[in-house]
């Protein structure tokens, strides 16, 4: 009998999971000269969703970029800079967050005051903007750029089991029909929800403390209506509605637009059990028109729309675990937890992550000091997680009142924007944890807010929910949200920013190099008044 030899791969760190996330970490990590193993259960390009950037994404994908010299990738976190240097990989440009609130059974209506939408501008325009990642691009371009980097790049590689011996970890799996062992002093897991560890160690599925159980529909498209010409605005917007991150709210849940530069737009819905049920959300296609019956003018963005990729059902959209690390092995936030995509807090989350992980993989050498490492990394991955999930339950509670979902979405913008111009401005201090939910003051208004929020408030209670968040947000508000007499529609200009100076401990100066610095403005901007408008 011939026995087939096993293939022997030895790595000072193996990182499961070659999406964008463990790319990175294989990028930097090889760029401070490990030897990584970069292990792929399928091959690329291959469909992913997860695909909506922010400016924080981009800020600490600049700053991962700057520490890693990794200049292939410091490109991708704006809109102008990708298109110029890397085009070959297929990304949309994202403007802002567009929300259109509907009820459903009936066509979408609103009136000038702009009741049925919130936009809130993150660039002045196109050049500077946000990206979507239409990830078989993007997941592939960062796996390559690993492989050449020098990572040991293993595709179409089913891990079987994970064991320890002596000071290295051992994986164990099999790769186009031969057994493949895989032996590191660490192990970091991408691989998404439930993925390789998840299974591997047998780790339960913890509750979720505030979200309702939600599932997911999903697929890519070709030919989707544009809502501005359907929906022409009633005025001037701060940016064009479909260059953004497009969700479409009615009672029980949501549905994304996003558009890619080639053609295809990415859509799907999150709903909370009773929706899901009542549309059957496992018949895919079937269920999506069922869906698109109940929300009119979304049918009409759809009538022409092709699915070029098969609608994809989750029984389960949100997940967490409470058990991140152990001996040799660690997980990304993208594996230890997902809360909803609504805000699109999967990158940042990510990203901050990657930071942290990739700081206690340098900073320590094993033992104690690195468990009391990982031990602190998870406590702040658990801690942020929370901060997302419990103000992603309000929102979900409040899907039917209008008025406080508004408000309570800009807690998180402006969380988010004077987290942004804190890190900008070399005052990361200001901004601690994501959703400033470490910020000794805005953490706690945070967590109240959301709680009260959760209990759907009525009458006095509702209108004084209303006051306390705007107080939770005026010592932070850098973007002006708190101007009612923008109706909702919210851009990017300079004298808010210039304005917040001091909730920035900084100089209006400082605050002229800044919007320099990140090309908002033109130097010779800067030694004039700014105008009102970027």
């Amino acid at each position: 009998m011939t026995i087939t030899p096993i293939e022997h791969v030895d790595a000072d760190v193996a990182v499961i999971g070659s999406g964008f996330a463990g790319a990175l970490v294989s990028l930097a990590l090889t760029r401070r000269g490990r030897r990584v193993a970069l292990v792929e259960r399928g091959r690329h390009p291959r469909f992913a969703i997860g695909e909506s950037s922010t400016p924080l994404a981009n800020l600490l994908l600049e700053e991962l970029a700057d520490r890693y010299d990794l200049r292939r990738i410091r490109p991708f976190s704006k809109w102008g800079t990708w298109q110029r240097e890397r085009p070959e990989v297929a990304g949309g440009v994202k403007r802002g967050f567009t929300f259109l609130f509907h009820r459903p059974g009936e066509p979408f209506a609103d009136d000038g005051e702009h009741r049925c939408q919130l936009l809130v501008a993150a660039s002045p325009r196109d050049e500077v903007a946000d990206t979507h990642w239409y990830r078989p691009d993007f997941d592939q371009a960062l796996a390559c750029d690993a492989e050449a980097e020098g990572a040991v790049y293993l595709d179409e590689t089913r891990l079987e089991r994970m064991r320890n011996k002596g000071d290295r970890a051992v994986l164990d799996g099999t790769r186009n029909g031969r057994s493949i062992r895989i032996s590191a002093r660490f192990v970091v897991d991408a691989s998404g929800p439930r993925g390789f560890l998840h299974r591997a160690i047998g780790l339960a599925d913890p509750p979720l403390r505030w979200l309702p159980r939600t599932q997911g529909l999903y697929a890519h498209f070709e030919d989707v209506g544009r809502w501005d010409e359907m929906m022409p605005p009633d005025g001037a917007p701060p940016y064009p509605p479909d260059a953004a991150a497009l969700h479409h709210v009615f009672p029980g849940g949501w549905i994304w637009v996003l558009r890619f530069n080639n053609g295809i737009t990415s859509a799907g819905a999150a709903l909370t059990d009773r929706v899901a049920q009542a549309v059957g959300a496992g018949d895919g296609a079937a269920a999506w028109e069922r869906l698109l019956k109940t929300l009119p003018s979304v049918g009409d963005q759809f009538r022409e729309a092709r699915v070029v990729h098969p609608f994809v059902h989750a029984p389960r959209v949100a997940f967490r675990t409470h058990v991140m690390w152990g001996d040799k092995w660690a997980m990304l936030p993208s594996a230890a937890g997902v809360i909803d995509p609504l805000l699109s807090t999967g990158f940042p989350l990510t990203l901050l992550g990657i930071g942290r992980l990739l700081d206690v993989l340098e900073g320590t050498s094993g033992g104690s000091e690195r468990d009391t490492a990982l031990a602190a990394y998870a406590r702040v991955t658990e801690l942020e997680l929370d901060a997302t999930e419990q103000l992603v339950a309000a929102l979900y509670a409040n899907m039917s009142d209008v008025p406080l979902f508004k408000r309570l979405s800009l807690l998180y913008f402006a969380a988010a924007s004077f987290s942004e111009a804190a890190r900008r401005l070399g005052r990361p201090e200001l901004a601690p944890g994501f959703l400033l939910h470490a910020h000794p003051r805005f953490g706690p208004e945070l967590r109240a807010c959301a709680a009260l929020a959760t209990a759907s408030p009525h009458g006095r209670g509702h209108d004084a929910l209303l006051g306390r968040i705007d107080r939770a947000i005026e010592p932070f508000d850098t973007a002006g949200l708190l101007d009612r007499t923008r109706r909702d529609w919210y851009p990017v200009l300079a004298d808010d920013l210039l304005s917040s100076a001091s909730k920035l401990d900084s100089s209006v100066e400082e605050i002229h190099r800044l919007l320099e610095c990140c090309g908002l403005v033109s130097s010779a901007a800067t030694k004039m008044s700014l105008p009102d408008r970027f």
